[in-house]
């Protein structure tokens, strides 16, 4: 709950700047704004004298995090947190519980010393939980990119699922798994290697705490630096929804994942593709730490407790 209630804020922001259109879009610029419209000219060669930025275009982490808090008060950045609260049990749950027992099941045939095991037993983990929670992710989403009740929210999903049908609530999810998949391969292949390596060089037989929170660190902000093209498609097809039904914005085609990346790629260059990584860094290399580290020292709590119960007469 602690670790939620300390990211919440970062993933906020790292939304926000992920679905932000860009302020002066390629041959415009805003020059003018009176208060009620903005005026848009077209600047074909360039020469323009361009002024004019939008409100909610943020430059940066610390930008966004000023401005969401002057505008729509303290509490925004904690947009969401009811559905990320809910989706957190079923996700760690289904997730590390599948991780134990495919990484048992695949040991007794692969060997106990195979390198990959980590590798499929998180990719399957993880796929397994994307897919159940997904619709969660949806809505928790939608939550954080503005600011809406649960009643406007209630009308957006139910008028979308009404004409799309219940796999609407999907929408994301192969992106969601382009991103979350390889992400966990990343993380648990690293994770074991670096455990192993702090074990041996300390002589520690078992991980400590500082062990597995610094192993979760470093595989985690490894992990989340590639996969962030993924998080930043994911974001934008799932803020489709909300711009559609409730700014009346015409819905655009669905297109494919690797479609999406070119678009923005074509308008923002390469680095749109990496859009939140601070804030994305800032959120997920802890969260990594204290959840594996609190998992490590749980798993290993209760296994000792269970032997000093079975060996009582």
């Amino acid at each position: 709950l602690l670790c939620f209630l300390l990211v919440t804020p970062l993933d906020v922001i790292k939304t926000r700047l992920q679905a932000q259109s860009n302020p002066f879009p390629r041959g415009k610029c805003f020059v003018y704004s009176n208060g009620l419209m903005d005026h848009i000219c077209v600047c074909e060669n360039g020469d323009s004298k361009a002024w004019y930025k939008k409100t909610e275009h943020f430059k940066g982490t610390l930008d966004a995090f000023v401005k969401i808090t002057q505008k729509e008060g303290i509490k925004s950045l904690w947009s969401g947190l009811p559905p990320t609260l809910i989706m957190a049990l079923p996700t760690t749950v289904i997730y590390f519980t599948c991780y134990d027992q495919l990484s048992e099941a695949l040991k007794s045939r692969l060997g106990k010393d195979n390198e990959y095991i980590p590798v499929l037993a998180g990719s399957l983990s993880r796929f397994g939980s994307v897919t159940v929670v997904s619709p969660l992710e949806l809505i928790r989403t939608r939550m954080q990119y503005r600011k809406l009740s649960y009643k406007q929210l209630y009308t957006c999903v139910s008028s979308k699922v009404a004409t799309d049908g219940w796999f609407s609530l999907w929408r994301g999810w192969s992106s969601t798994v382009l991103r979350d998949v390889p992400f966990s391969a990343m993380y648990w292949y690293n994770y074991e290697r670096f455990k192993k390596m702090m074990c041996k060089e300390v002589g520690a037989r078992e991980p400590t705490f500082f062990i597995a929170f610094t192993s979760g660190a470093a595989s985690g902000s490894i992990a989340a630096v590639i996969t962030l093209p993924f998080d930043v498609v994911k974001t934008q097809r799932q803020t489709e929804l909300w711009e559609s039904e409730t700014l009346k914005i015409p819905q655009r085609d669905c297109t494919s994942t690797w479609a999406v990346m070119r678009k923005i790629v074509a308008k923002n260059g390469i680095a749109g593709l990496f859009a939140g990584i601070i804030p994305r860094l800032f959120k997920v290399a802890p969260a990594c730490a204290i959840m594996i580290s609190t998992y490590e020292y749980g798993k290993s709590f209760f296994s000792h407790l269970n032997e000093k119960m079975n060996q009582r007469p």
